[in-house]
């Protein structure tokens, strides 16, 4: 549903009217504060954009200071020291340390952002990382929903999980892949493709594609599928198969079609291969 907006501008005009000065190059209207809001057809309020100034070109309104909320699924703030508002289309432009954060704590940081929020969809092409309180998310390119409850990263994906994150147990999971990488929060879900790794501590396990479910409630991997030219590697030892599926409550692996053990004979400086 698309919102309807009102401009509200406050505070001083520092321009001397609404008609476009001499030099084309200036502001036709520069305001010191500015409010835009955004509301459903029932009249609920569904996005907020304020800054400290604004140069209004046109089409075009020029923020300084962004400081923006979305209400859609959740409340959701976006912030950056330049924004650019088009009028017709209604779609914002973020650049220059640009933070979202969302209500449950998930926070994005990036240098540039498009928010289309029509489609309440933000996306970016530059480098990109996400927090959670037991996760670091980073990699190049993303599109997702401002409350990031799902997100795909186009590129260099990197993510360091911790699944058990009491201290006394604490586990560090890290996970690498070419791209793209695709979370969904509100499925516990999350697929990486392309060269993937995973290590903790003395293992290794590698595929194609890795498909992870999550506990929410415990805070740890439930189950993870691993697919296409799998190999675990254990110290000296590897084992190659077609899939790898690991049960987080049993924590067991179960390795399928076409498994093959390598081990490191003790004593001798050779490898011993069982089968195929």
């Amino acid at each position: 549903m698309k919102a309807e907006y009102v401009l509200i501008v406050a505070f001083s005009i520092l321009a001397q009217s609404s008609i476009a000065l001499a030099d084309d190059s200036s502001p036709a209207q520069q305001f010191q504060g500015f409010n835009l809001e955004g509301y459903t057809q029932d009249g609920k309020k569904s996005w907020v954009v304020n800054g400290s100034k604004a140069d209004i070109l046109g089409d075009v309104i020029q923020i300084a200071d962004v400081d923006a909320e979305s209400y859609m699924d959740e409340k959701v703030n976006l912030v950056s020291q330049v924004g650019t508002i088009n009028q017709v289309s209604g779609n914002i432009h973020l650049e220059k340390d640009v933070v979202v954060t969302g209500e449950r704590g998930v926070r994005l940081s990036t240098d540039s952002l498009d928010w289309d929020r029509n489609k309440d969809l933000v996306q970016t092409q530059d480098p990109v990382t996400i927090t959670d309180k037991d996760m670091t998310l980073t990699g190049q390119g993303m599109q997702a929903h401002p409350a990031l409850k799902t997100a795909k990263i186009e590129k260099d994906v990197k993510v360091v999980m911790d699944t058990a994150p009491a201290p006394e147990e604490s586990k560090i999971v890290t996970i690498t892949s070419s791209g793209p990488m695709t979370i969904d929060q509100a499925k516990s879900y999350a697929v990486f493709e392309d060269q993937v790794v995973a290590a903790q501590e003395d293992q290794t396990l590698q595929a194609d594609r890795m498909e992870i479910y999550f506990d929410e409630e415990k805070k740890q991997i439930k189950e993870m599928i691993c697919t296409g030219n799998v190999i675990l590697i254990r110290g000296e030892n590897k084992s190659f198969s077609d899939k790898a599926v690991y049960d987080g409550t049993q924590r067991r692996l179960t390795l399928s079609g076409r498994p093959k053990l390598i081990l490191l004979t003790e004593g001798n400086d050779v490898f011993t291969s069982l089968g195929n």
